[in-house]
């Protein structure tokens, strides 16, 4: 009895306990119930809690985007670069790097192709590859020396037009069936010919002007930047450059082989007051005003400057300086620039650059001058003299430009290639450097360098037929007053609007109005009566 009475206890005091147990579950569901605040704050945290890690997702999510976003569009952005360059390589690079002389396809193309003709954008024939039955291959300039430093040569290395256009004249644009048949025979394809932009005309005349006398020429159309000739002298016979080869490289002191036109550095005598006189007017407002009294000498110190022939001039305006050349009047014109305002303006003008020019290997013109030079030295400047050396190519430019409004034309050469049906292959056409001075300034240098050819140095230019424009110089190059560069820088027009810029320089002669004055107006009278 005792035991099963202790099992009732037992169960009894268990039960009691869940009843307790249970109640106290129901008190506490009772009072959260009962008390409706706590259940909204409750929820409002969970709602508070989850919102909160919503957001950390969204914006774990935003940053992953805009990671990706910046990778994608980097590679994007790289892609396009370098399909743009790509592009721009095949379009204006390629033949550049193709025509290098150590590319070994030049030399695969010269056994497959007969090297193609030169010639002159009227036809003539400069250079031509002749076969003979035995299939030997001899480059022929009928020309000789007339186009020798502007066609080159194509052994012994190259030069001119043979190395610039290597690659076009080793390249066929044959007919299709023509080639497939030649390969097919075992014989080689015609390549393209080269068409120039120069005149054979204006050549002629170019050439013939300077005569015996070594110096060089170079004439640009002003509107295109075209080269309608360009002379250099002493020049050779690019048909027997082989034959003659170890005597030219020997000869330091003619240099033969070298182009004057585009690589001779000459001290720029009195034609370089085109840049003093442009410096002056962009330094004073008032250039209109400037008078002097020339008595054909001006002191400096104990250094004298001293006119042409020691004339004096008498009382001038800027105009007349000018178009007298007189030396005294540019000496203190020179002395009364901001010399490093002189040298900014210099650079402007493309000197000690680069030309911007699709000829090769060209010179660049040196200007140096600084404040702490002596006062001698500025006025030698002023007027061509002292350390500056120019190319005769630079002074073409400058009056090209100052002829075409202020705007710089690159000059160039070769006008298009064609194949040997004379279709076209490719054409070159004409680029814009920029505005090399305003057009304000370039009117009024017209007038000025009017004035020259009207009522100054340069009067033997004077023509019914067309206008000339331009500045003559002298400049030494050794103690004999006798032996003197002889220049002329300039352009003309006629009534249609037709221009030409030259550059014409004769060693060691006499005064630009003996010498170069007479030999431009054959070339003028060359490009205006034909």
């Amino acid at each position: 009895m005792t035991r099963q009475n202790d099992n009732y206890k037992s169960v009894d005091v268990m039960d009691l306990n869940d009843r307790r147990d249970l109640d106290a579950k129901k008190r506490r569901q009772s009072t959260r119930t009962r008390n409706p605040r706590n259940n909204n704050m409750n929820r409002n945290r969970r709602n508070v809690n989850d919102f909160y890690d919503e957001g950390l997702k969204a914006k774990r999510g935003r940053n992953l985007n805009k990671e990706f976003a910046i990778i994608t569009y980097s590679f994007l952005i790289l892609f396009i670069c370098l399909t743009g360059y790509l592009i721009y390589f095949v379009q204006f690079e390629s033949e550049d790097f193709i025509n290098n002389s150590y590319n070994p396809r030049i030399a695969h193309l010269a056994e497959t192709t007969i090297r193609g003709d030169i010639i002159s954008s009227d036809g003539e024939v400069l250079a031509t590859t002749q076969v003979d039955d035995a299939g030997n291959e001899t480059r022929v300039y009928p020309f000789g020396n007339m186009y020798a430093h502007l066609v080159g040569y194509s052994i012994n290395g190259m030069s001119g037009i043979e190395e610039e256009a290597n690659y076009n004249l080793l390249r066929s644009n044959s007919f299709f069936l023509t080639k497939l048949f030649n390969e097919t025979a075992g014989k080689k394809n015609h390549g393209d010919t080269v068409v120039t932009t120069v005149d054979s005309k204006i050549q002629s005349a170019a050439y013939n002007a300077l005569g015996s006398n070594d110096g060089a020429v170079i004439a640009i159309e002003p509107a295109t930047g075209k080269v309608l000739a360009m002379v250099s002298k002493p020049d050779y016979d690019p048909g027997s450059i082989a034959a003659n080869w170890d005597r030219y490289i020997s000869d330091d002191d003619s240099s033969v082989l070298l182009n004057r036109a585009t690589q001779g550095l000459y001290a720029p005598g009195s034609t370089f007051k085109m840049v003093t006189l442009m410096s002056y007017m962009n330094q004073n407002s008032h250039y209109d005003n400037f008078e002097f009294d020339c008595n054909g000498a001006y002191n400096i110190g104990d250094y004298s400057m001293h006119c042409y022939n020691g004339k004096a001039h008498g009382h001038e305006n800027l105009m007349d300086a000018f178009g007298n050349s007189c030396n005294c009047a540019f000496s203190d014109i020179g002395l009364g620039l901001n010399v490093n305002d002189y040298g900014v303006f210099c650079n402007k003008l493309l000197f000690n650059q680069t030309l911007p020019t699709k000829l090769s290997n060209t010179a660049k013109s040196r200007f140096s001058l600084s404040a702490d030079d002596a006062d001698s030295t500025i006025a030698q400047t002023a007027i061509g003299q002292g350390q500056t050396m120019v190319s005769p190519l630079h002074m073409a430019m400058l009056a090209s430009a100052i002829a075409n409004d202020g705007l710089l034309m690159e000059p160039y050469v070769i006008d298009h290639t064609q194949n040997d049906q004379n279709k076209p292959v490719k054409n070159f056409k004409p680029s814009t450097y920029g505005q090399l001075i305003d057009s304000q300034m370039a009117s009024k240098m017209r007038e000025y360098m009017r004035y020259v050819v009207t009522d100054g140095t340069g009067s033997a230019l004077n023509s019914d037929t067309y206008a000339a424009y331009g500045k003559t110089g002298t400049a030494d190059f050794s103690s004999n007053v006798n032996e003197n560069h002889s220049w002329f820088v300039g352009f003309a027009e006629d009534w249609t609007g037709r221009k030409i810029a030259v550059a014409v320089i004769m060693e060691g002669v006499s005064s630009g109005n003996s010498y170069a004055v007479p030999a431009t107006k054959q070339i003028f009278d060359a490009y205006f009566t034909y």
